[in-house]
């Protein structure tokens, strides 16, 4: 995976690399001097627009993320793995925004047998608050 080319995903999606851009930023955390020299941190930014693929999967995407989508690593010391990691991320999550939603729940009724538990529990404790009404002094 190289950063200029276009990203393909494993559903078939294809971001063509002029609908990538890139930015890069110092590191924040340990790393001593390095961190202080180098600007490792890297943020992917995928117009969405751009992205090709089955019809149904681009809208979903679109739906998902409307103003765009951003990905920031700042993992390694190393600007080339980082970038590597903003692609697969992006591929993921693009592939997880295109996928189809699940199937509706149906819904169930209570069975038979937890029914006629919870009536019997309900007359228990009936029974047991009206055994302590019907007292007499």
């Amino acid at each position: 995976m190289d950063g200029d080319a276009e990203l393909r995903t494993a559903r078939g999606l294809v971001v063509p690399a002029g609908a990538q851009t890139w930015s890069f930023a110092r590191a924040g955390g340990a790393g001593g001097q390095h961190v202080n020299k180098t600007s490792s941190k890297v943020t992917l930014d995928v117009d969405v627009d751009a992205v090709t693929g089955a019809e149904p999967a681009v809208a979903r995407i679109r739906d998902a993320f409307p103003a765009g989508l951003r990905v920031t690593s700042q993992t390694t010391r190393s600007q080339w793995r980082n970038r590597q990691e903003c692609l697969q991320r992006a591929g993921e999550m693009l592939d997880d925004a295109a996928r189809p939603p699940g199937p509706a729940r149906r819904r169930s009724k209570p069975t038979k047998g937890s029914v006629e538990r919870r009536l019997a529990s309900k007359r228990r404790d009936g029974e047991k608050k009206h055994a302590r009404r019907t007292t007499e002094w």
